[in-house]
């Protein structure tokens, strides 16, 4: 009972996952994982459950949807011993409010989460969160082929430009809710491709599974056992290095987008930068200060048009000193965003491709940070501790097959690197100088894999 309130006082170390069931009995299922916080919906509500899951160290949250009796459905959470309740879904403010108030008197725990325009990023609330998420994975034709996206690279389902403005937003706990898609039996691999998605950024995925899998996995079915070992591992990975969490972007190239320029959508311009591999640092528009672009050789401002006085100035004394700015198309602005969609419209899209041309003309032989060579499947993050004394390079394949011999580019002089994989010793990479400071090869990664320079 005692680290079950060590755990409720440290909401930004949950693990959460859905969960399948409501029986005791299939709690010996997630204590061989890291999870240690279980989301259930309330049809599965049951005391004896919390109960035992408190025992075993876990926190229990009970998910409401909209269109049910909100404020009677939180007191029956309190009652049955629950840690917190979820709002899962598009509440009305004054539903969210009455539901704070009652959570107060019984000083349980809320999490909201909601679509992504309605995030609070200047919030205080320990964890935010959206269910809305595109499913991880390269894109695929009919004939099985990878689609091409704007940039002319595979195109990449991912929520990973959404989630780089979220975390350069806020410093709070991301987590993304984005279920597996309906009557679809997902292989592993998209599992840890999911997991990999959230991280590489520093979020969390709220760990869900699809029917077909929770089904084998309750039956103890051997090869559903052996998949959720691998989920289990890949989650370990970075419970093992919270410290990359919170790691700030590596780049000398800034991105200056708000909820109003597309930041809040997926397959934006944050997400064309980044399956070209070159690194990013978003700045929200709140973030405007000359200490957001230090060290940046380049900025783009995607809508100058939505900036005060005082951020223009900002960007003014930028050029001043020597950075180069590039802006979106003149009088251009994203159209609203309908019915809370998370991916742009076609005009949209037209639009971007013109701000692309242009970036990439400038960026694409241009080492912003990091070029990565071989990893057309893949995404990167690069990242920098506070010293500056290490940089750490995320990667993540979106494919159903292991990467091979994959090389980076990473500006600067280093003197050792380290290679993290899940499940594998780490291994200590051979460096070597190019012209664009230090290369280094990875013969071979499966799902996920970090470097750590020196």
């Amino acid at each position: 009972m005692l680290f079950a309130f060590l755990l409720v006082a440290s909401m930004t170390d949950w693990v959460p996952a859905r969960w399948i069931s409501n029986d005791p009995k299939s709690l010996d299922l997630i204590t061989q994982t890291p999870i240690n916080c279980i989301l259930l919906e309330r049809s599965s509500w049951d005391k004896a459950f919390a109960q035992q899951a408190a025992k075993l160290g876990m926190v229990t949250l009970g998910v409401i949807h909209p269109g049910t009796d909100e404020l009677e459905a939180a007191r029956q959470a309190s009652s049955f011993g629950f840690h917190g309740v979820v709002l899962d879904g598009t509440f009305d403010p004054a539903s969210t409010a009455r539901v704070k108030r009652v959570l107060a008197d019984s000083n349980i725990k809320l999490i909201e989460l909601t679509t992504r325009s309605r995030m609070q990023f200047d919030s205080d609330a320990p964890v935010l969160g959206s269910f809305q998420g595109l499913w991880p994975g390269v894109r695929l034709e009919d004939n099985g082929a990878a689609q091409s996206g704007p940039s002319g690279a595979p195109w990449i389902n991912t929520n990973t430009g959404f989630l780089r403005f979220a975390r350069a937003a806020t410093d709070r706990t991301i987590w993304i809710a984005n279920q597996p898609p309906p009557k679809t039996v997902v292989n592993v691999t998209r599992y840890l491709q999911a997991i990999g998605d959230a991280a590489l950024t520093g979020a969390r995925w709220v760990v869900s599974l699809d029917a077909d899998f929770a089904q084998r996995l309750l039956a103890r079915n051997s090869e559903a056992l052996q998949d959720w070992k691998q989920i289990a591992l890949h989650l370990q990975y970075f419970e093992d290095h919270k410290d990359w969490r919170y790691l700030r972007a590596h780049s000398e190239l800034a991105l200056v987008e708000d909820a109003g320029s597309g930041a809040l959508l997926s397959g934006g311009v944050l997400d064309m930068i980044a399956v070209k591999h070159t690194p990013v640092r978003p700045v929200p528009y709140r973030k405007i200060s000359p200490l957001a672009f230090d060290r940046a050789k380049m900025a783009v401002d995607v809508d100058p048009s939505a900036l005060t006085e005082e951020q223009r100035a900002v960007l003014k004394a930028y050029t001043r000193s020597g950075g180069t700015l590039l802006t979106g198309p003149p009088n251009w602005k994203f159209q609203s965003v309908k019915n809370d969609a998370i991916t742009l419209e076609k005009a949209d899209l037209d639009k971007l491709d013109e701000i692309w041309k242009e970036l990439n003309s400038l960026t694409g032989r241009k080492n912003m940070g990091a070029r990565l060579f071989n990893v057309s499947s893949m995404l990167s993050n690069l990242l920098e501790t506070p010293d500056q004394k290490q940089v750490v390079l995320q990667l993540v394949n979106y494919s159903d097959f292991p990467v091979e011999n994959l090389t980076a580019h990473v500006l600067g002089t280093f003197h050792k690197a380290r290679l993290y994989r899940p499940g594998l010793p780490v291994q200590q990479l051979e460096l070597y100088p190019v012209d664009e400071g230090t290369g280094l090869d990875v013969d071979k990664m499966g799902s996920v894999a970090t470097v750590v320079l020196e």
